[in-house]
């Protein structure tokens, strides 16, 4: 990187509004006079946050179905239920990371953590920020390299490992972008759009419901809506989507999500039935995620786009399903899969095998929301992306010192240093738990 001049104003202004007048001056010297010095981190912490933040033990948040719960429907439909995911009783957790430098700069990352939040804190605690402090925090990507390396020879490669990982490496890259006074679209190389497509999601439990609750969204802006669609009663289950599926007509599209419902042989009755549907952009998450030959076998017999990949955690995982041409679109969670750094890759490759890119982004904050419109807007091969009405919602701009813009179906990609969500700290406290 080469000399930054220590009288620039756009830099001394961003860091007046960041710290205060004086603070920043005595900030702006230290961080810019000498332009190629080290930005020594100094402090690596980790920020639990829930919403509503309630004051039950972690156990009691958790639920999931008993044991022996099956899918419902009648004969050969009926079998046990092993996709359906826990559940958080009505409440939203995050897991963010603060990283500190030296000179007092301060960037911001996020884990996906809506079920055990406390867990992720302990990995970055205990393992990944002694691996940091004192080390560059401009050394991105070789940082993400040491801390999955760290354990990668004792079979550690996705689950909350990654996660945590992707908090400490939006966390790094806001940094960097701070340091640079750039957006982190122009870091990565620049952008293709500056807006992203968004999408909203529906619920409804009858199909009249689902139908208003489509209208509603189409009418506000949003060109594509998603929707559950679960195993149940088999093929009956498809009658919900055409509903929805009328109700649109050719103002936008319904995404369909199954969570993982099926088997190969149902699902190629059920895609069958989808096929019929003149608007449907994809069925994601059709199988489990670990039956890739049975993707493969799915996306061979459908007309109807195949979308997977929120549950995969590395490039590792995304090579395989490629090589078995398995997905027409793929969806990994920038918080879940290792963070800018690794999902970067992650489209790229997807890129390289003709397959489309849409951010996941099903729970978290604004910061969550717009590391992933810096990447999609910088990803040749995105379609659209998930969060259209995050911001809305409790952790979305009420936890910010300046709001994200968005609109009804699109987002904007933030112009601000670094990933542009800056927190307000004093609001971040009301949600912030033990």
């Amino acid at each position: 990187m080469g000399g930054v001049s220590a009288s620039h104003p756009s830099r001394r202004g961003f860091l007046a509004r960041l710290l205060g007048a004086s603070a920043a001056a005595a900030l702006h010297e230290q961080l810019f006079a000498f332009g190629n010095s080290p930005l020594e981190i100094r402090s690596v912490e980790p920020v639990v946050i829930r919403s509503p933040r309630g004051d039950k033990t972690p156990d009691w948040y958790l639920e999931m179905p008993s044991i022996g719960k099956d899918t419902g429907g009648s004969g050969l439909w009926i079998r046990l239920d092993h996709a359906s995911p826990s559940r958080f009783r009505g409440v939203t957790q995050a897991t963010l990371v603060k990283i500190v430098t030296k000179d007092g700069l301060v960037g911001w990352g996020e884990c996906h953590a809506p079920a055990a939040p406390r867990v992720h804190a302990t990995v970055i605690r205990d393992l990944l920020a002694p691996i940091l402090v004192g080390q560059d925090a401009r050394q991105v990507e070789p940082l993400w390299e040491r801390l999955y390396s760290s354990q990668r020879l004792r079979g550690y490669a996705t689950g909350f490992y990654t996660e945590s990982i992707a908090g400490i490496d939006l966390a790094l890259w806001d940094l960097l972008g701070k340091y640079l006074q750039q957006p982190l679209y122009r870091i990565l190389g620049g952008k293709y759009r500056n807006s992203i497509p968004t999408y909203s999601g529906i619920r409804g439990a009858t199909p009249i419901a689902l139908r208003e609750n489509a209208r509603h969204q189409i009418e506000r802006g949003f060109s594509a809506v998603k929707m559950g669609l679960s195993k149940g009663a088999g093929t009956s289950n498809v009658k919900r989507v055409a509903a929805v599926s009328e109700a649109i007509g050719t103002r936008g599209q319904v995404l369909v999500d199954s969570l993982g419902a099926y088997k190969v042989h149902e699902a190629r009755a059920v895609g069958a039935r989808l096929d019929d549907l003149t608007n449907i952009g994809w069925w994601e998450d059709a199988l489990l995620p670990e039956d890739i030959a049975g993707y493969s076998e799915l996306k061979a017999a459908l007309k109807t786009p195949l979308c997977a990949g929120e549950t995969l955690s590395n490039r590792y995982q995304f090579r395989d399903l490629f090589d078995a041409r398995a997905v027409d679109i793929i969806n990994p969670d920038i918080c879940r899969a290792g963070g800018v750094s690794e999902c970067r890759c992650i489209a790229i490759l997807a890129d390289l095998h003709g397959i489309l890119f849409s951010p996941h982004i099903s729970t978290g904050t604004a910061l969550y929301w717009a590391a992933s419109v810096h990447l999609a807007a910088h990803s040749p091969n995105t379609e659209i992306m998930e969060g259209g009405t995050l911001l809305e919602r409790p952790f979305g701009n009420g936890l910010l010192r300046e709001p994200l813009e968005a609109l009804p179906g699109q987002a904007m990609v933030p112009e601000r240093p670094g990933i542009g969500a800056e927190f307000d700290e004093t609001e971040l406290a009301r949600f912030q738990v033990v």
